[in-house]
């Protein structure tokens, strides 16, 4: 189980935008892996998990966009009922608290990666790892 950088931004709320931010990315070959997009307060958020983070980072600063990077857990799961609540009790039994959480699967691959914010990601490992 690794962690995995998530880069996040604040952009524009409009249409268009998610493309604009996929097609910046494409351009410089950085392959999206996960993404979260919401609009909070007015505002466009954005929370990718990509290959090359630092690239990421570079593309979100150069169209002036302001950026964070964190430490998640990525956690590869069956795609099977149940698998959420197996994670999520381990880490809670250590006492660590998900603050959130995103997956998606394509039903015939199987498997699922989720990725966590979690306080603690090293703990977070540690307890999934027993």
């Amino acid at each position: 189980m690794p962690k995995a950088k998530q880069i996040s931004a604040w952009v524009e709320n409009r249409p268009g935008m998610l493309g604009k931010v996929a097609d910046a990315l494409g351009a410089k070959k950085v392959d999206i892996r996960a993404f979260m997009a919401a609009s909070l307060e007015g505002k466009g958020f954005l929370r990718v998990v990509v290959d090359k983070p630092a690239a990421a980072r570079r593309v979100f600063t150069s169209l002036g966009w302001k950026t964070t990077v964190d430490d998640l857990v990525e956690v590869v799961v069956a795609d099977r009922p149940g698998a959420l609540g197996r994670v999520a009790d381990r880490l809670g039994a250590a006492g660590i608290n998900i603050h959130y959480g995103y997956l998606g699967t394509a039903r015939r691959a199987g498997r699922a990666s989720l990725f966590l914010a979690v306080d603690d990601p090293k703990a977070a490992l540690r307890a999934l790892r027993k």
